[in-house]
């Protein structure tokens, strides 16, 4: 499996690069696909059932010979698909081979002329192609070798090269279901319909998170094109080993897209209104929300944090993404906004916003001390946090976070003692979660919830030590659990969502011992009472 679909990204011609290096590493599955048994049950009797009219040199039958025994038509109609229009297919598993046959010669010709210099590939196994000779295959209907399956891929396939299928008629198995699974960096719709649409034409695309899950609905004209989609791209990574594509053929016909904006894209009509983007949900929104690629791919169990450059493909080609492409022109800076007066502080939101990401500066601006701005180390980073942390109540009001227009956060000159105290750099803080490569720390980043993971406790910390730590700072403890094999760490529960975002800021780094400071994140696990 190729490590990653794109490689070598690095703006929006990058991503041109990226994906036409991506299709061309492809090309053994775009030939032919892998995987999908939309089959048929013909056996060497079906050559019983054809009637074929013999004859010599060049034809509009097309031999096809050493096909896999496992080859379903539609993989053989998806591989003379590019060269003409196809009216009739015949595969001989018993016998690896397979008959195309064309609408008229010259369509055979060019394909049989491309594969003597390209090699023809059908899930990975080289195969071989010919003219027949016979002159046209003539098939009983009621004795067909088509599954109903295979016959409509036929007829998908004749549609589709005679223009014949409208583009928003839908139908059975033309919409996938794609679930990206380990998102360590964004995928937007704009970087799906750069994939898919390179395998077959996209219609339309709805992305939505459920299950703090990023999916997406994806409408294809016809199953052939949604067939190849999925025999290509399920189990492939966006980027090197992360962001997986996870592909299943969705119950749904038809896609009914009301807006063309980041969420959602009906590529056959251009003039639908975008929308109030201003008015949604940005945790709805989820990855989708911002256009612009995320950074190099990076395994969960093997992370190469601000590395700067990407992993190798499986297959040795070096598909690495480079370090993380900036969000909005290279923007990693982020302004929030509604922030509490009285209580906010560099330190406190220094500790809140590096939980997804490593915060080099903050700055609480002078004039209007109910915002701030925080500089991350990238826009990946940025992007997290903003995704996480915009509306939570944070001292008590729901705080705005967005991208800022500022590109870094400036230091005060010497000499403004006022602001001196409003801005910090933490750029050397010892606090980083995601400095070292290989951190576990990539896999805890988690939305706020009313339960903290507590790690680098003393193995001599008893519980009630802990939950004393937490009371005497103003904190009810609902529920508290040690992890089974290792008592340093624990699961703690506090009475709100509310209250375990103050709890983090206030007792991450809390000291227990001499030389144990207390760790805290957020955790998507409820302890049971």
């Amino acid at each position: 499996m190729i490590g990653g679909l794109y490689g070598g990204i690095s703006g929006s011609s990058g991503l041109k690069r990226g994906v036409d290096q991506m299709m061309g590493s492809m090309n053994a599955m775009m030939d032919g696909g892998y995987g999908n048994h939309m089959g048929s049950s013909e056996n060497n009797n079906e050559a019983k059932k054809m009637k074929v009219d013999g004859a010599n040199g060049p034809s509009r039958v097309v031999h096809i010979r050493n096909i896999p025994s496992e080859v379903t038509e539609a993989e053989v109609i998806h591989l003379g698909m590019p060269f003409g229009r196809i009216t009739n297919v015949l595969v001989l598993k018993g016998k690896n081979q397979a008959f195309l046959e064309f609408g008229d010669e010259a369509s055979a010709n060019q394909m049989v002329t491309y594969f003597m210099t390209a090699a023809a590939q059908l899930r990975g196994r080289t195969v071989y192609v010919q003219f027949s000779n016979h002159k046209e295959l003539k098939t009983d209907q009621n004795h067909s070798n088509s599954t109903a399956a295979a016959r409509a891929a036929l007829q998908a396939a004749q549609a589709l090269n005679s223009g014949g299928v409208p583009e928003t008629q839908g139908g059975p198995n033309t919409v996938l279901r794609v679930i990206v699974e380990h998102m360590l960096y964004p995928v937007t719709l704009e970087v799906l319909h750069q994939i898919f649409s390179r395998v077959g034409r996209v219609l339309k695309i709805i992305t939505f998170t459920k299950n703090n899950t990023f999916q997406a609905l994806i409408q294809f004209p016809d199953v052939v094109a949604a067939q190849t989609a999925k025999l290509a791209l399920d189990g492939q990574n966006i980027y090197n080993a992360c962001c997986t594509l996870r592909i299943e053929y969705s119950k749904l016909s038809n896609l009914n897209v009301r807006f063309n904006n980041d969420k959602s894209r009906d590529f056959t009509n251009p003039s639908l209104p975008s929308g109030d983007m201003s008015m949604m949900d940005h945790s709805q929104v989820g990855f989708g929300g911002l256009a612009g690629l995320g950074g190099m791919g990076l395994a969960g169990m093997g992370l190469a944090g601000g590395l700067p450059g990407g992993l190798p493909g499986a297959l040795g080609m070096g598909l690495g993404m480079p370090g993380p492409h900036p969000l909005h022109g290279g923007n990693n800076v982020l302004l929030v906004s509604n922030l509490n007066e009285e209580k906010a502080n560099p330190d406190a939101l220094f500790t809140l916003f590096g939980v997804y990401g490593d915060v080099q500066r903050v700055k609480i601006l002078y004039n209007k001390k109910d915002s701030a701005l925080i500089q991350m180390s990238d826009a990946h980073q940025a992007h997290l946090a903003m995704t996480h942390l915009d509306k939570v109540q944070v001292w008590g009001k729901p705080i705005r976070v967005m991208s800022s227009k500022h590109q870094q956060v400036q230091m005060p000159k010497e000499g403004q003692t006022d602001a001196a105290e409003l801005t910090k750099d933490f750029s050397n803080s010892p606090l980083h979660r995601f400095k070292r490569p290989g951190s576990k720390n990539y896999q805890n980043i988690h939305a706020p919830s009313h339960t903290l993971h507590l790690s680098n406790i003393p193995t001599s910390a008893e519980e009630d030590t802990i939950k004393e730590a937490f009371e005497s700072n103003g904190f009810t403890v609902k529920n508290f659990k040690f992890f089974p094999n290792d008592h340093r760490m624990a699961l703690i529960e506090l009475a709100s969502v509310d209250d375990a975002v103050m709890g983090l800021m206030k007792m991450h780094n809390h000291q227990l011992s001499e030389t144990n400071h207390l760790r805290v994140s957020f955790s998507k696990s409820v302890i049971n009472h």
